[in-house]
């Protein structure tokens, strides 16, 4: 044993220590809550009209109407048409008034809008008629790039340490961040995006890793919710911010530049103890756990550091472990399934903020305002009702919500919202559900594995999410009945798993039997809470269960 276990419990679970260094990783978290949905308020919905100023050439005393009403034809409700002009010929302006126009054609030198317009990635790049679509498509170019951070990042993190991570991903993240706010071309924005949202996600994940190496074993929830919480604050900030700066570039800037600061504080950021202890570097693991004892006012026994030696490598089980096993083949199904579910209905929401009706800005507030209840009431959740009900009934109400928005007529805005709102409580509560559910539902050899697939289904979700929206210009209620029908089934499918409340944590595989079952057949012969038996030729061990 290399003790890292006892030296960790000798400092402290979470003293001043670890709470610096939780609140010194909250910082990346205001910014990662801007980058994620910060496009929303980029694109806002401004009239405008094709380019027909060839028009001036022949009658250049012609009135702004009068050159409308020459050039552009009218839609049934008789007002101009937003893409499409008449094609221009080589007329004198009286035949032109006389005769009028009947050819159509689309925007051929493009688009105007009114001059009191604030700058902004619609009018920049003119993401409007045929070119509308890349505003979703630019949106899943970042949730791809979180997809990507997740597979470059996690095994850099494992190779070259916790703190290094953090620090590229921080630096990528306010350099290609502030980047944005000078791209001349909106390719070239979606790239930017792209390399932003790696970042997103290796600061997301190391800080994680961190945050977990470092906090007690009974904490660790705390600070999880801690760091959802801050996510959720992010957002309300961010409708703060957008409302008060309208021009897209300094919001851009405004909100990207501030991550430089986190630099002035990289001297106190401590490496993982841990890693370090697993990479055979036991002097400098020494050293950062005699500081943070210090902080924390606690003595470590020198005979206790003296036990500290290299780690074994254990072998960890890998994805094909996962589908060998009846059991863990079902799990592993149903909760990538879920996670999928759950992240579609989540971003499905989210990014959907635009369009329920009322105004952006305090539906973003109000987005981002209640996930912290819904974070915090599903610690009690977990306890009251179990995981199983907890996770399958939050997901149901996530997509019966979305269902019921289908049939909401247009003109009725405030119902919209009101239920929108009540879709992001149940989507976000269930996402905490999900973190929960999962790392019990896995057992240990096979744990981050499980839980990393599961994250990865959870990405391709986002990625999708923006893509299902361009269904909408079909018919308005496909999106939200993708987005409302997936989470009903995900939830359905939760009464096939077992209930992991009050259940230890299974090590191994369990020999073809569900975790909770071996678990409670191990219970029956120690009392303990640890144990190990022969099944199947293999020997199975239970710890007791972590999480809330």
């Amino acid at each position: 044993m290399s003790g890292i276990g006892e030296v960790l419990k000798a400092v402290g679970d979470f003293g001043p220590f670890q709470k610096y260094l939780v609140l010194l990783t909250l910082f990346p978290c205001l910014s990662v809550a801007f980058h994620q949905f910060c496009q929303l308020f980029m694109v806002p919905h401004v009239p405008h009209h094709c380019d027909t100023s060839w028009i001036r050439a022949i009658g250049p005393n012609l009135t702004e109407e009068e050159q409308l009403n020459l050039t552009l034809p009218r839609d049934a409700d008789g007002a101009y048409e937003q893409c499409s002009m008449y094609s221009p010929v080589d007329w004198n302006l009286s035949s032109i008034m006389e005769y009028g126009l009947n050819a159509t054609e689309k925007c051929s030198s493009g688009w105007v809008y009114p001059s009191a317009t604030p700058p902004s990635l619609l009018t920049e790049f003119d993401l409007v008629c045929d070119r509308k679509d890349l505003n979703d498509i630019s949106q899943s170019i970042y949730m791809m790039g979180l997809f990507l951070g997740s597979m470059i990042f996690g095994p850099l993190s494992d190779r070259i340490g916790r703190r290094p991570v953090i620090l590229i991903s921080v630096f990528l993240q306010g350099l290609f961040g502030v980047g944005i706010a000078f791209v001349p071309h909106f390719y070239v924005y979606m790239a930017f995006r792209c390399v932003v949202g790696a970042s997103v996600s290796g600061i997301t994940m190391t800080i994680l890793a961190l945050a977990t190496e470092w906090v007690g074993v009974s904490s660790r929830p705390k600070a999880v919710l801690i760091s959802h919480c801050c996510f959720a604050l992010g957002q309300m900030l961010l409708a703060g911010l957008s409302y008060g700066i309208r021009n897209w570039r300094l919001l851009e800037i405004a909100g990207s530049a501030p991550i430089f600061a986190f630099f002035f504080c990289t001297r106190v950021i401590p490496e993982s103890a841990r890693w370090l202890v697993t990479k055979g570097r036991i002097e400098e693991a020494k050293k950062v756990l005699q500081k943070a004892a210090s902080i924390n006012k606690h003595t470590i026994p020198p005979a206790l550091l003296e036990q500290l030696k290299p780690e074994k490598e254990t072998k960890s089980g890998s994805t094909l472990d996962l589908f060998r096993k009846k059991h863990l083949r079902k799990v592993t199904l149903i909760m990538a399934c879920t996670w999928f579910v759950n992240s579609l209905v989540y971003y499905g929401l989210s990014l959907n903020v635009t369009n329920f009706g009322l105004d952006i800005y305090l539906t973003q507030l109000a987005f981002g305002a209640v996930e912290i209840p819904a974070r915090v009431g599903c610690i009690f959740m977990l306890q009251w009702f179990g995981r199983k009900k907890t996770q399958g009934v939050l997901l149901l109400l996530s997509g019966l919500v979305c269902l019921i928005i289908t049939g909401i007529p247009e003109d009725q805005p405030i119902v919209t919202t009101v239920l929108a709102i009540i879709g992001k409580f149940t989507a976000s509560a269930s996402f905490s559900t999900s973190y929960v559910y999962s790392a019990e539902l896995f057992p240990t050899v096979v744990r981050q594995t499980g839980v990393g697939l599961c994250s990865m289904s959870a990405r391709v979700a986002g990625i999708m999410a923006p893509l299902i929206r361009l269904l909408g210009q079909y018919h308005r209620a496909i999106p939200m009945a993708i987005f409302g029908s997936a989470p009903v089934v995900g939830g359905l499918l939760c009464v096939l798993l077992p209930e992991t409340h009050g259940t230890d944590l299974a090590d191994e595989t369990g020999g073809g039997r569900p975790p909770a079952e071996v678990c409670e057949n191990a219970n029956s012969s120690s009392e303990s809470g640890q144990v190990k038996g022969k099944e199947g030729g293999q020997d199975n061990e239970c710890t007791k269960t972590t999480h809330f």
